[in-house]
């Protein structure tokens, strides 16, 4: 068959990068006398390495992660002690194959939304878990949204697509009943299937102000706490450290 019909071959197949590298590979297969397997090896794992890029590209394109706060750049000498010692375990992503959550509370300013941003990144880049990040009250919206289109199985079947989600700013939502029940729904929907990684300002004995109902408050903070990871964010603020540091510079 000619190369151009093995080319149209290969993208049938759903095979792109081998249709675009074939002519290529095969003269370099004559000029370095390559076997028929070597060719063979070439051209799949050429074909396997840009699947994964694509796939990388994809899940960050979708992660909704913000640009700027990776991990290259995490302020590290300005978390706890406790903090660095779980961060490698953390960056190992069995945490998230074991459906465990990942609780991040303190005080404005601390580094908890680069943290869990910067280890979402990774978690794509290393382990190619789907991840999706959003502020708290955006996806309580779009959920409610969701249930008064009578679509919140819908919403909720497409977010258990992603291995873990990350809510930023957790307790910054109108705390409306509705907005309490559709987050308490989604919280219980991952319980022991999916990971949710929150940052808090609020510590647990002000979640009231979110759920109103004590017993849904109960409820909620169980579900959380039973397989997770509670970090605590304390020290000055990094913001205004960086503040000070812009002024005196």
């Amino acid at each position: 068959m000619a190369a151009n019909g093995l080319a149209i071959l290969f993208r049938s197949f759903r095979l792109p990068t081998m249709a675009a590298i074939w002519e290529e590979s095969v003269r370099r297969a004559e000029g370095e006398d390559w076997g028929y397997q070597r060719l063979l090896q070439h051209l799949c794992e050429s074909e396997e390495q840009d699947r994964r890029e694509r796939k990388m590209q994809r899940l960050l394109k979708e992660s909704g992660l913000p640009e700027g706060k990776s991990l290259g750049n995490l302020e590290e000498d300005l978390l706890t002690a406790k903090i660095r010692r779980q961060l490698p375990t953390l960056l190992e992503g069995h945490f998230v194959e074991r459906a465990e959550n990942l609780l991040a509370f303190g005080l404005p300013g601390r580094g908890k939304t680069h943290f869990l941003a910067a280890l979402g990144r990774e978690l794509v880049l290393r382990h190619r878990h789907p991840v999706l990040f959003t502020p708290t009250f955006k996806l309580v919206q779009e959920l409610l949204a969701a249930k008064k289109a009578l679509r919140l199985d819908a919403g909720l079947r497409r977010l258990d697509r992603y291995a873990a989600v990350i809510l930023d700013d957790f307790g910054y939502v109108q705390q409306d009943r509705e907005e309490m029940e559709v987050l308490f729904t989604f919280l219980a929907e991952r319980y022991e299937r999916r990971s949710v990684l929150i940052s808090s300002n609020l510590i647990f004995s002000k979640w009231d102000q979110i759920f109103k109902d004590p017993m849904t408050t109960m409820a909620a903070i169980d579900r959380l706490v039973h397989h997770a990871v509670i970090l605590e964010f304390t020290g000055p603020s990094i913001r205004e450290l960086k503040a000070k540091e812009r002024k005196g510079g």
